[in-house]
């Protein structure tokens, strides 16, 4: 008897210390649980590095290409299309755009960057073809003409094939330059232009005016569906600060305290659309509901407030609260005198409206202009305003 009962007291006591130990294990694995899965939340919410992506079913989500997709209008579009949750794959030469406009998707699996320039053929499969390649500031179209004139012509002709081989819906960026140095104010999509056809800017005004006649040639004779939009001025975060063009101008100018060159002191400014990221309601956003809209005829996408180059120059030297003197300077060849966009199409068809005042969209610009000159200041690159002039000698045109 004495050694049944050690026995069981023995067992009693295993019993006690297993339900102990089980205890304690069973309160380890959940703390053990909650900690990984704390770390796990943790290192996903630091590692988490790209803007958030709306999701798309398989029957919604488009494979869109956006040809010049790291400029300054096409990185904001990419980023745009991304978050929308669509696949976006972009090509881009790098002859103005930047791979620091679109780094913040690289690795992300809806997004493929290419370098290619889209004078050479492209073979992808897509859905919609968002043509945007071709260099907008007169220094950089007028610094290789040639180039300007390829980049239109056959990228545009590139672009076009691409779309009937894959039945693809193209939209062409075409721009205000069409209508040149118009006679007529404000400008319709319905007016033909007064272009000069052999002065500095033709290789641009031209060669977009031939992008929009092969777009209707391939619509009617190969049933390509195109749609075009005319933009006009932008300016905001991810221009080239020496983008040649006065808002970079100004802006660069007062930042750095030099004089504010003036070419022109009575004729009305072309029109400006603020372009900035955040504003879902502006160029972006309309852009891509010119894709989808039923009608393929061109529309006007721009500001019809009008302000003097005198005015403006004194606005932005009041918002930067700089020092600088205005510097008057003789008009460049064939700058248009007056530009005003008739939005009245756009309004009806997009609900098309520049909702963020001048000054507004000019202030943030300020501010992205100020980060940057901070950013090459500490690499030892300081920015000059950049003159158009020709490229000069004999060169290798790809």
């Amino acid at each position: 008897r004495r050694m049944k009962r050690v026995i069981w007291m023995i067992s009693g006591s295993n019993r006690r210390m297993v339900k102990l130990l089980f205890a304690l294990a069973l309160i380890a694995y959940i703390a053990l649980f909650f900690f990984f899965f704390f770390l796990n939340l943790l290192f996903y919410s630091f590692s988490q590095k790209y803007p958030p992506v709306k999701f798309l079913s398989e029957k919604d989500r488009k494979r869109i290409l956006i040809t010049g997709g790291a400029g300054f209008v096409g990185s904001h579009l990419t980023d745009k299309l991304m978050m929308d949750g669509h696949e976006v794959t972009v090509v881009d030469n790098f002859f103005t755009g930047r791979k620091r406009n679109v780094e913040h998707w690289l690795g992300h699996e809806n997004f493929e960057l290419i370098n290619h320039d889209v004078v050479e053929p492209l073979y992808i499969e897509v859905d919609q073809i968002y043509h945007l390649a071709s260099p907008a500031s007169p220094p950089n179209y007028m610094y290789n003409p040639i180039k300007t004139i390829k980049t239109n012509t056959i990228g545009t002709l590139n672009m076009l094939g691409l779309a009937k081989r894959v039945g693809a819906r193209l939209l062409l960026a075409s721009t205000s330059e069409v209508y040149g140095d118009p006679e007529v104010h404000p400008q319709n999509e319905e007016y033909w232009g007064h272009v000069n056809p052999i002065g500095p800017r033709a290789c641009y005004d031209e060669g977009k005016r031939v992008a929009e006649t092969m777009c209707y040639a391939y619509m009617k004779q190969e049933g390509v569906e195109v749609r075009v939009a005319r933009i006009f001025n932008t300016f905001g975060s991810r221009m080239h600060m020496n983008d040649g063009r006065v808002v970079s101008n100004f802006i660069l100018q007062a930042l750095q305290g030099e004089p504010l060159t003036v070419r022109a002191t009575n004729h009305p400014l072309q029109d400006f659309i603020f372009f900035f990221p955040i504003v879902c309601t502006l160029l972006v956003k309309y852009t891509a509901l010119k894709m989808y809209c039923n009608i393929s005829s061109p529309v006007n996408l721009g500001n019809p407030e009008e302000h003097t180059i005198l005015k403006f120059a004194q606005l932005i030297k009041s918002l930067v609260v700089s020092r600088s003197q205005i510097q008057f300077l003789p008009e460049a060849q064939d700058d248009p005198q007056r530009r005003k966009p008739d939005i009245r199409k756009a309004k009806m068809m997009l609900a098309w409206e520049p909702v963020v005042p001048l000054e507004e969209g000019l202030k943030k610009t300020i501010q992205y202009f100020s980060r940057e000159l901070e950013h090459q200041a500490n690499n030892q690159y300081i920015p000059k305003p950049k003159a158009a002039r020709m490229k000069k000698g004999r060169t290798r045109h790809i």
